[in-house]
């Protein structure tokens, strides 16, 4: 599906521009034996909130891909308001 694919290498080009546009970028920790007294609780929360900024970008450059898209769209069908009455 050709759609897909180029769809697909969008949304991921806007997530690497997104990406590029963070100043503190955090990864994901690795071991939760960084903790003083390797508090796993503190390690999972940290990992957590990484990955919840992460959904947020990507969800972000999905609805970017969607707008782009729909003006696009848009912008090959006159809307009824714009159509020439003559």
């Amino acid at each position: 599906m050709p759609f897909m694919s180029d769809r697909r290498q969008r949304i991921h080009e806007l997530v690497v521009a997104l990406l590029g546009l963070q100043s503190d970028l955090e990864l994901l920790s690795g071991e939760g034996s960084g903790f003083p007294g390797g508090d796993a609780g503190n390690w999972i929360e940290l990992n957590r909130r990484v990955v919840q900024r992460y959904q947020a970008l990507v969800r972000s450059a999905v609805t970017l891909d969607a707008l782009v898209d729909q003006e696009v769209n848009d912008g090959f069908t006159a809307h009824p308001a714009e159509q020439d009455p003559a």
